[in-house]
């Protein structure tokens, strides 16, 4: 299993990467997302679910993360979970994927844990101006999570932009590579796929083919 780790402040492009690449690549590949990975909370009301700080790293599972990625290396299938964005619970489907010769992990604290970043193949690091993102966040969540503009402004204030102060800049370092968003930069996706077309081991690529 060839891992790459795709990471960067929220409203970034790691999910637009991760499609993008897909695309490109020669051989099956399983696309994760640290979203799945929420704590669940069925002992709380949903206004107390309504007060966590999701934006932390102690809202992730980050065990439950690691042993799925050991079963994919092992070549075993996991579940694929899912998390409701409106009622602020992880519902997991019961349904089997993977394995994949190629698995894509994006998320906004997949290096915060060692042992998960020593997994990754290719670490990356989506950057984009913070203003941007903001507003890129505003279009995703008013749209798909449900929210109001102003609960998306005091989310970003309150949680958002000091959890990338304080935890998620400083995983620029230890990516091995540091890029701009790709929405609109077909040649640097391109180029990312190639490589992880030859690094990914090609033999697995054949004995699994993109349907």
């Amino acid at each position: 299993m060839y891992l790459v780790g795709i990471t960067g402040p929220s409203g970034s492009g790691k999910t637009t990467l991760a499609q993008k690449l897909m695309q490109k690549l020669h051989c099956r590949t399983l696309h994760l997302t640290q979203d799945m990975y929420y704590r669940d909370t069925p002992g709380l009301t949903d206004a107390q679910r309504r007060q966590i700080n999701y934006d932390a790293p102690q809202s992730f599972d980050f065990a439950l993360l690691y042993g799925d990625l050991s079963q994919l290396a092992q070549g075993c299938p996991i579940e694929r979970r899912e998390y409701d964005y409106v009622q602020y619970r992880r519902k997991d489907t019961g349904q089997a994927v993977g394995p994949a010769p190629v698995v894509i992990l994006e998320g906004i604290h997949i290096f915060y844990r060692q042992e998960i970043a020593a997994r990754c193949d290719l670490k990356i690091f989506v950057q984009l101006d913070a203003d941007l993102c903001l507003l890129r966040r505003l279009r995703r969540d008013m749209a798909q999570r449900g929210r109001t503009l102003d609960s998306v402004a005091r989310q970003y204030e309150a949680t958002v932009k000091p959890m990338y102060e304080k935890y998620v800049r400083n995983y620029a370092p230890l990516a091995d590579l540091v890029v701009p968003t790709v929405r609109e930069n077909d040649l640097a996706v391109e180029i990312l796929a190639q490589h992880i077309n030859r690094a990914a081991a090609p033999e697995a690529c054949l004995a699994c083919p993109r349907p």
